[in-house]
């Protein structure tokens, strides 16, 4: 059960930064896009299945998060991405402030990404 958790977990991912990306590039150039229906739902039913994926992995390898300070780290880092992922779909109203929220957002993204692989809080130190 782990691994097909596992790897519905890892296409989540790359279907929720797929989407994100694509959404930040249809709020600059065509935002009629974002006001359609699947636009609007399919992205958080794959981000809910994201998060049960993970919640569920946790839950069968019996890994409390916050007696793992890489998993705490991830999961910090998580409600960044979401609020800088919010600024930069919706909240932030100039060009700059769109941009630089998109940049956090991917920057997080990564560092959540060398996070898992490397199970450090500081992946890029070793």
């Amino acid at each position: 059960m782990y691994i097909i958790l596992k790897h519905l977990h890892l296409t989540c991912i790359a279907l929720s930064i797929i989407l994100f990306i694509l959404r930040f590039y249809w709020r600059k150039q065509n935002p009629v896009i974002l006001q359609k229906k699947w636009v609007k739902i399919l992205p958080h039913s794959i981000d809910t299945l994201l998060l049960v994926s993970a919640i569920s992995m946790a839950w069968i390898a019996s890994i409390n998060p916050f007696a793992q300070p890489w998993l705490a780290a991830k999961i910090i880092v998580l409600f960044v991405y979401i609020v800088a992922g919010t600024f930069a779909l919706k909240r932030a109203h100039s060009v700059a402030a769109q941009n630089l929220s998109f940049l956090i957002a991917l920057a997080c993204f990564a560092y959540i990404i060398a996070v898992a692989l490397s199970k450090q809080v500081l992946p890029f130190m070793n």
